[in-house]
């Protein structure tokens, strides 16, 4: 009597059946295939170059045209995906995203040799994304996606001290980018001395900020920071110098006596003002009064007028016994220029040759004056 016949296990029934599917795909349904990239993920820095991979094997069974077709994946799911490039009918099209136009390009001249890589020139930020490589020749149709990450280097890296530079005093020394993708980090070093940092600093990688506790003279130094990121770094420096505490009160003195001494020279300038402006004032109303009370000059001849009307009268009412102090006093002193005085022994009056002519000019009446001879009486 013959043995049963053992069945197989499930599990080995399983790998026959995988093994059998293996053979019959490699023999009988072979199509073309994308190789698998080495990496998916790419970080560039902005302003270089990056070529993701898309290299395939064509089957003899896909008879179909050669496509390749670059697009850009959205990170929204509601917006339809961006074509960059594309190969079909032995033509390049490289039109349809304007943000890369002259920035891009397929790695080989002959995409259909095989390899399908695209070429990113002058990378930019905004060019960050999902890429997606799609191979078609019918009935075969494979692709491949690829992350890109554009990165800014640090830049314009600012380095500052915030605080008192004091023995005993806390002191910060701060460092800052400008620019430059996140995540940055900062590290700050000692350039001259020790070349290490105080026992009594702190630091913070992520602010960038080094504070350094009850500072010394021997914390003096030039220190550095450099910061940097994934692609890049970038780096400042600053100079700290501890010094002893200054004198603070004789600071506040002495700008109480400058307040002091400014505050007197402006309150001098102002008297000087003052002072001059009452002067002027002063001088003219003076001025002014002594116009108001002078009176106008008179003429010459109405001086001389009046001066002979006064006479003439005077010496009209004089009688022989008034006259005698009249007599005593000589003509000669009337002040004017027409009248003409006698030299020598003859002092008298000659009112026929000088005084008639010119007091008949100037509107007088001619008076007659008694003669006086020589002992004093009256002819």
């Amino acid at each position: 009597m013959e043995p049963p016949l053992s069945l197989p296990s499930p599990s080995l029934a399983v790998l026959l059946l995988l093994a059998l599917a293996l053979l019959g795909s490699a023999g009988l349904t072979r199509s073309l295939s994308i190789t698998p990239a080495d990496q998916s993920m790419f970080e560039k820095a902005e302003g270089e170059k990056v070529t993701l991979p898309c290299t395939f094997v064509l089957s003899d069974e896909d008879e179909g045209p050669l496509d390749i077709e670059w697009v850009l994946i959205p990170t929204d799911n509601q917006k339809k995906e961006q074509i960059i490039i594309m190969y079909a009918v032995d033509r390049i099209y490289n039109h349809y995203y304007a943000a890369m136009t002259g920035r891009m390009q397929f790695t080989s001249a002959d995409p259909k040799s095989g390899d399908g890589s695209l070429d990113i020139l002058n990378l930019k930020s905004s060019d960050t994304g999902t890429y997606q490589c799609k191979v078609k020749k019918a009935p075969g149709v494979q692709s491949q996606k690829i992350q890109l990450t554009v990165l800014v280097k640090p830049a314009r890296t600012k380095c500052s001290i915030e605080g008192s530079q004091e023995i005993g005093k806390d002191v910060t020394l701060k460092c800052a980018s400008q620019e430059g993708s996140p995540l940055l980090s900062y590290d700050w070093r000692r350039v001259s001395g020790t070349q290490e940092l105080p026992a009594t600093s702190t630091l913070n990688r992520n602010t960038g900020e080094l504070l350094l506790k009850n500072a010394s003279q021997e914390y003096s130094g030039v220190y550095s920071c450099v910061a940097s990121n994934r692609v890049g770094v970038d780096e400042c420096s600053v100079e700290l110098n501890v010094t002893p505490p200054i004198n603070t009160a004789g600071i506040i003195a002495g700008a109480i006596v400058g307040t002091l001494l400014g505050l007197s020279l402006l309150a001098f300038l102002v008297f000087c003002c003052c002072k001059k402006h009452r002067e002027k004032k002063y001088e003219k109303e003076v001025h002014h009064d002594i116009r108001e009370d002078v009176p106008p000059p008179k003429s010459r001849s109405s001086t001389a007028r009046s001066y002979i009307g006064s006479n003439r009268s005077s010496l009209g009412s004089m009688s022989p016994s008034n006259m005698e102090g009249y007599t005593k006093t000589p003509y000669s002193q009337v002040p004017s220029e027409d009248f003409e005085h006698t030299s020598g022994q003859n002092q008298t009056f000659a009112s026929s040759k000088v005084a008639a002519p010119n007091l008949s000019r100037m509107g007088a009446v001619p008076v007659m004056i008694p003669a006086q001879s020589k002992d004093g009486s009256i002819v």
